[in-house]
């Protein structure tokens, strides 16, 4: 069988993502804001999906880029939109949940993996104290 045409963008496993941040690649969180707030990939910097091509000089085209997102769509089109723009992008393969699902540490201490979606948005809302 011919090597088969790379279909979508490349993904990396837990280890593999690991190793490449230790190694100096850039970690980008493409979640909303919410997803953010209440748990993140240690040492990840945060740019939501709709805010990348404004900020693309962020990321430093000279060290490998790993993305992630809850599950896996968003980093995808991230990953795609980073190599088409001549990045070393991949993705994280099962995003955050995959990670949080391995043990694997998240930022604040107490961190969880939020519901993508508005519902959640404003459930997390109905949730903040209100100050009044």
């Amino acid at each position: 069988m011919a090597a088969a045409a790379q279909n979508g963008p490349r993904e990396v496993g837990r280890e593999e993502a690991r190793k490449l941040i230790d190694e100096g690649a850039q970690l980008i969180d493409v979640r909303a804001d919410h997803e953010w707030e209440v748990g993140r990939i240690a040492g990840a910097t945060h740019v939501p999906l709709p805010e990348i091509p404004q900020r693309l000089g962020e990321i430093d085209k000279d060290r490998p880029v790993v993305l992630y997102c809850r599950g896996g769509n968003r980093s995808s089109m991230a990953t795609e939109a980073l190599t088409d723009a001549g990045y070393d992008a991949v993705k994280l393969s099962e995003g955050i949940v995959g990670w949080s699902g391995d043990g694997l540490p998240l930022e604040p201490e107490g961190g969880y993996v939020a519901d993508s979606g508005e519902a959640s948005a404003i459930l997390q809302a109905q949730k903040k104290p209100s100050h009044s």
